[in-house]
């Protein structure tokens, strides 16, 4: 249980319990349900030499670079989607010497990486490299003949983080998970790593769970802490729950380019708040803004 008396914790005692120094951390979701909780407690806690990994690192990862929290990222697409540079990032890696070590990979090299590390294999072959010269930047990148047609592919190594966090809407207290909207690779991160964080928006009765098994993404008995966070993705989004915040990407924009404003942000947002409750009292008329409509799905029958 990793010093945790019960599943149920508080983000505060599911980092400080889960999360260690020089630890390999991703904190998953894709455009959709990125934990900012859970990287703004680990801001807080001050968690240094992390080796950051993500599909699309955005806003969270050039706030915990900022904070000094990463020693290395290992990614696909960095970025502000649809805006442009995450620019601690760029400061960090055009910095003479480099402050921060980075290892690329495409989008489904990352994938194919967290999916043999789920299946406990040592590496996952692919296609994608073909034209491309991400392997010429990323020796990690290597080929394997097909022992079936001769074929040449390219090949990239399991990826087994120590700690994953996962936003989703909503568990049971034994950590069944259930996802909708768009998908990450939520699945293939929780079993390819060593400890499981789940932050979600409710806490719900064992019955709903079993109510709709099929919704059930990441099995409890993977999960080693569960964390009620409501609006914990914020200002990415959940479905069913809160909107995307796109005017707060946009603003991120300016408030990153100096190192100055993004000090500022740092500190009235992520040091001097206690939590996710009081992130959201700092942000007046927010939930209002963002809440989502109610757009219920019809129910499906799973009698016999």
């Amino acid at each position: 249980m990793h010093g945790l008396n019960s599943k149920l914790a508080t983000m505060k005692e599911a980092v400080q319990s889960l999360v260690k120094d020089g630890d390999t951390v991703l904190i998953e979701g894709f455009t959709h349900l990125i934990c900012f909780a859970a990287g703004h407690e680990i801001i807080r806690q001050g968690r240094k030499n992390l080796t950051l990994c993500r599909l699309t690192p955005d806003l969270i990862y050039d706030q915990m670079i900022a904070a000094g929290c990463a020693r290395k990222l290992v990614f696909s697409w960095a970025g502000n989607p649809g805006v442009g540079s995450l620019h601690a990032f760029r400061r960090a890696v055009e910095a003479r010497p480099p402050k921060l070590e980075i290892e690329e990979y495409s989008h489904f090299g990352m994938v194919a990486r967290l999916s043999a590390g789920a299946a406990n294999l040592p590496f996952w072959p692919l296609r994608n490299y073909e034209g491309t010269d991400i392997p010429k930047a990323n020796p990690l990148i290597k080929g394997v003949d097909c022992p079936y047609t001769g074929e040449r592919l390219a090949a990239v190594p399991a990826l087994r983080p120590d700690v994953c966090v996962v936003h989703a809407q909503r568990a049971d207290k034994n950590g069944n998970t259930q996802i909708w909207g768009l998908m990450g690779v939520q699945k293939e991160a929780a079993f390819a790593s060593k400890r499981v964080i789940v932050a979600v928006e409710e806490i719900v009765p064992e019955s709903v769970i079993r109510s709709d098994p099929n919704r059930t993404l990441i099995p409890g008995l993977q999960v080693d802490a569960v964390v009620r966070e409501p609006w914990g993705a914020h200002p990415s989004y959940a479905q069913g729950y809160y909107d995307r915040d796109n005017d707060f990407y946009a603003q991120w924009d300016k408030i990153a380019r100096e190192e100055s404003s993004l000090k500022r942000y740092l500190d009235e947002f992520v040091y001097d708040v206690k939590d996710r409750a009081e992130y959201m009292r700092n942000h007046p008329g927010l939930a209002e803004r963002l809440k989502a409509k109610e757009m219920v799905c019809g129910g499906v029958n799973y009698g016999y």
